[in-house]
């Protein structure tokens, strides 16, 4: 093992204790040594398998860290996984299989907006804590009726105030807008007009496009059109790059923005020219290599950071949240007091619902109130420069 990853796994490791076991004493009681089922539901295949096998990925990293840390204890995150193909019906059928399961303690969900508002009823009705790495508001509000339910990802009104009060610093008075028609990307449009009434940016054209559109090129026209001074982008990275490329073929000079689901890869690769100066609004994890590691949480995005790199090759800004799910969840487990061999999913559900932890995509914070749990000042401007993400200053 080398001496960075033995670092690693024993800062990890007690970084874990110091937040999940204090108090606790393994010595004088029955060790628990039973695994922790941990299921996933992501898009592997479809039109969302790009960030469903990025979460794969970032899942299967932060298990085995957890299992090799030895902050566990004598127990073992057992990870299991279904392709939900994209497709908001099987990935209600993967749902009920796994809450079927009495071994699994939890599920996370992945991207799929849609998939995670569908399966509302259901994971209510079984009971079966879930957190979903997707933005809608819609999977977590209104909370009476989503107890099960939390969610870790940017919020579209948390969004939109840091994207207003860029556009305000650099007084940008005309704004145009390119969303995805799903439910964040309404959203996303709500939000934005929302906070434009309230500083007297206009909004001058806003435009939609389907998940699966792979030309944006009319829509962006259309925007183009409008000679707004700045054109927002909240759409996932794949259109994003396409209507940022579109936009400087129809000689659009202004600023590009992107909210945070058009957030992905670090390095911007074949749209690195059409992006160059464009500004992302996301969480400092992305660029956490600029930054000087200065509290322990930072140091700790900086290792996640390292070995999600040296693992698979780049860095993709989403992973932290699934990593942050699987904490959440073991944290859970650890604290909430089960009979050895035995799931407590209502104990479960009772922690993750008042958690607290300074994670990989910044602090998160739960409460019976709120189960979105990224709170607003996790998100920070970057900017595009030279082929990569940046932090913006």
């Amino acid at each position: 093992m080398s001496p960075i990853r033995s670092a690693s796994i024993a800062a990890l490791a007690s970084a874990v204790l110091a937040t999940t076991l204090t108090g606790c004493q393994f010595g004088g009681e029955q060790q628990d040594d039973s695994p922790i089922v941990i299921a996933a539901d992501l898009e592997l295949s479809g039109a969302s398998a790009a960030l469903g096998k990025v979460y794969q990925r970032a899942l299967e990293l932060k298990v085995e860290q957890l299992n090799s840390s030895g902050a566990l204890g004598a127990r073992r995150i057992d990870l299991k996984v279904k392709d939900n193909r994209s497709d908001a019906a099987e990935s209600l059928r993967n749902i009920n299989d796994f809450s079927s399961d009495s071994r699994v303690s939890a599920i996370i969900m992945g991207g799929c907006n849609e998939c995670a508002v569908n399966a509302v009823r259901t994971i209510g009705e079984k009971h079966i804590p879930t957190i979903a790495l997707a933005s809608a508001g819609a999977i977590t509000e209104p909370v009476a009726e989503r107890r099960y339910l939390f969610k870790l990802a940017p919020n579209a009104s948390d969004s939109a105030a840091a994207i207003t009060a860029e556009l305000g610093r650099r007084s940008v008075k005309k704004v145009a807008l390119l969303h995805s028609d799903g439910s964040y990307g309404k959203e996303g449009l709500t939000a934005l007009r929302r906070q434009f009434n309230k500083t007297g940016i206009r909004l001058v054209g806003n435009e939609s496009v389907r998940v699966t559109d792979t030309d944006v090129s009319g829509q962006v026209e259309e925007l183009v059109d409008e000679k707004p001074q700045a054109m927002v982008l909240w759409t996932p990275p794949e259109q994003a790059a396409l209507a940022a490329a579109s936009a400087r073929q129809n000689r659009f000079a202004g600023h590009l923005f992107f909210d945070a689901s058009a957030a992905g890869d670090l390095f911007l690769g074949a749209s690195a020219q059409s992006t160059e100066k464009a500004t992302l609004i996301f969480t400092q994890t992305m660029v956490i290599d600029d930054v000087i590691a200065t509290t322990p949480a930072k140091a700790a995005r900086r290792q996640w950071f390292q070995e999600y790199t040296a693992r698979f090759g780049g860095y993709n800004g989403f992973s932290s949240f699934a990593a942050d799910a699987v904490q959440l969840i073991a944290n859970g487990e650890l604290r909430a007091g089960a009979k050895p061999g035995t799931v407590d999913r209502e104990a479960l559900r009772d922690f993750l619902e008042t958690s607290q932890l300074d994670g990989l995509s910044g602090p998160i914070r739960m409460t019976p109130d709120n189960h979105s749990g990224l709170m607003p000042q996790a998100l920070t401007t970057l900017v595009a420069r030279g082929g990569r993400w940046r932090l913006a200053g």
